[in-house]
């Protein structure tokens, strides 16, 4: 559900911390085809089509394979790389290695070439050869080559352990190249494959060789943190907090560590530390309401309110997000309401309805919104959004007829808009009536037939809820072809492998999906497909790791409930 539709709508901003960079990766394929080729005869023309229609229809097999024909009868580079791509994310060794022999011969080359090469290698075994190639990698010039190397390891081993191997071989061998942002990330990788020695040797290395910098101290409190080291992790972020000066990338760096710890009014006293703008104030904020500390939340409501004489729509806008979470909300009501235009204005109508509808003005909350729909100065955006929101109140009020009517209104002024069919098709779901959640999902993908969201969605829904397995499958294959690397979306396709009986190929993903993600769902899922494999005593630790995350996770409770655990 959006924003808008939320209780609390905090913009909190996502806090800086050490982690894997983003890069294009290496597994994507591209939406569309590359560019015809220089093929007079048309001869690949046929084995084109079929292969992008297989794409669509998420049957990577017959896509790999009608991307290799295609690629051979066009003696096309391009299509050469992309049949080498395509076999590789349906896991197709075989036909990756023609493909990518097919490439190189055709005159492939470049960190395109070498970490496809990479892949391959890991697939079959062989770390050797797996490590040349990431070698070459890292030594290639600038940033792209490692950031290559780390999507390889992260991305295209078998299993974390299998990664795990390849980058202690790698440290060893000092290739990564000589720059901090580099170990960091793969000192993150290390944490994030949950390897402690290596982190431990990472940090040894980084220490070493950049002196003094305090990001290596952000390194190592992370590492003492994930050893349940907690009150070393605190000392060290102590101390680096004193060196934070007004670096406001550091400090909230070190915000997120103590975020991480679960230390809530740390991490706000080092944010409220130098210069504060209403970015500094918005997390401030928002770290004050997750920990419930309405006391400290009130100081910095009294402080906001003594440094704004005349506040700006985006101050307004602050004030009375924190008034609301105090639970003023007449306060938060009079600075909704003195929120006098600009972009923030649609945000502050609809955090109004809801103060009202907090305020058991129910009637009021409504027609407020009502408005707000029927507004032509409102852009589409804040006006879809007012259905979205009076939905989820609808349901607060145990309304399930309003609501749905709410969606046929919104579908109304918004013909088969994918946000509004969307959150009706969750909401189907959470009232068990997977046909009409199925439909509304489907509605999306006859318009957005790329939809990676309801792709994911729909393929989830079927391999959860109904024994449809194949056809599962071929929905998330198609999102895991537009995004390989989406943590959900590999959650989604290890759990249809698990339903299908293939179970250790599901624990497979299902681990490395938690390790780009730690989710209490994904936790859940890695625990309940432990316990069917009799590994029951690893599968509480996941269950616990779950519960630490989102006590409250549907997927868990049913997990526990249909193991006992």
């Amino acid at each position: 559900m959006p924003a808008a539709s939320r209780t609390l709508c905090f913009a909190l901003v996502a806090l800086a911390s050490i982690a894997t960079p983003a890069f294009t990766p290496l597994l994507a394929a591209e939406k569309a085809p590359p560019s015809s080729p220089a093929d007079p005869t048309g001869a690949s023309l046929e084995a084109l089509l079929a292969g992008e229609f297989a794409l669509q229809s998420g049957r990577l097999d017959d896509a790999a394979q009608a991307y290799l024909d295609a690629a051979r009868q066009a003696d096309d580079v391009a299509l050469a790389e992309r049949a080498t791509r395509i076999a590789l994310l349906a896991k197709d060794d075989k036909r990756a290695a023609q493909a990518l022999e097919l490439w190189r011969k055709q005159g492939g080359e470049g960190l395109n070439l070498s970490a496809a090469e990479a892949v391959l290698a890991i697939r079959r075994g062989n770390e050797r050869q797996a490590r040349k190639h990431l070698t070459d990698l890292l030594q290639a010039p600038g940033d792209a080559g490692w950031r290559q190397a780390l999507g390889v390891l992260s991305g295209g081993a078998r299993d974390p352990k299998q990664a795990a191997r390849l980058l202690d071989k790698l440290v060893d061998s000092g290739r990564i190249p000589n720059k901090l942002q580099a170990w960091l990330a793969f000192g993150g990788l290390a944490q994030a494959l949950e390897q402690p020695e290596l982190v431990e040797r990472i940090v040894a290395e980084v220490v070493e060789r950049f002196p003094g910098e305090a990001r290596v101290g952000l390194l190592r409190a992370s590492q003492l943190r994930e050893a349940g080291k907690t009150d070393d992790a605190r000392k060290l972020l102590e101390s680096l907090a004193a060196q934070a000066g007004d670096d406001a990338e550091l400090r909230r760096a070190i915000a997120d560590e103590y975020h991480r710890l679960g230390d809530y009014a740390a991490a706000e006293a080092v944010l409220a530390q130098g210069p504060q703008d209403d970015q500094s104030y918005s997390l401030r904020a928002a770290l004050l309401a997750q920990a419930e500390d309405k006391s400290s939340l009130g100081r910095l409501y009294d402080e906001l309110r003594a440094r704004s004489s005349d506040p700006d729509p985006q101050r307004r806008l602050l004030l009375g997000q924190i008034a609301e979470f105090l639970e003023r909300y007449d306060e938060a009501l009079a600075w909704y309401r003195g929120v006098p235009g600009g972009g923030q204005r649609w945000s502050a109508r609809l955090r109004a309805a809801n103060v009202l509808h907090e305020l058991k003005r129910g009637d009021e909350a409504y027609k407020s919104l009502r408005e707000l729909q029927a507004d032509a100065a409102a852009d589409d955006e804040a006006r879809r959004d007012a259905y979205l929101l009076e939905a989820s109140l609808r349901d607060k009020d145990d309304d399930a007829n309003g609501e749905m009517e709410v969606y046929a209104r919104g579908l109304a002024a918004f013909p088969d808009d994918p946000e509004i069919l969307y959150a009706r098709g969750l909401s189907w779901e959470r009232r068990d009536d997977i046909p009409r959640a199925e439909a509304d999902l489907r509605k999306i993908l006859v318009a957005e037939p790329d939809n990676v969201a309801a792709l994911n969605a729909l393929g989830y829904t079927l391999a959860d809820r109904t024994t449809r397995y194949q056809e599962a499958l071929q929905l998330i294959e198609r999102a895991r072809t537009a995004e390989p690397d989406n943590a959900a979306i590999i959650d989604s396709y290890g759990w249809v492998l698990y339903r299908m009986g293939r179970k250790e190929e599901a624990l497979v993903e299902l681990r490395r999906a938690l390790t780009l993600q730690k989710d209490a769902e994904i936790a859940s899922h890695v625990g309940e497909v432990l316990w069917d494999l009799g590994r029951k005593d690893e599968a509480r630790k996941y269950f616990e790791q779950a519960r630490k995350i989102d006590p409250e996770n549907r997927s868990l409770k049913r997990a526990l409930e249909k193991t006992g655990a």
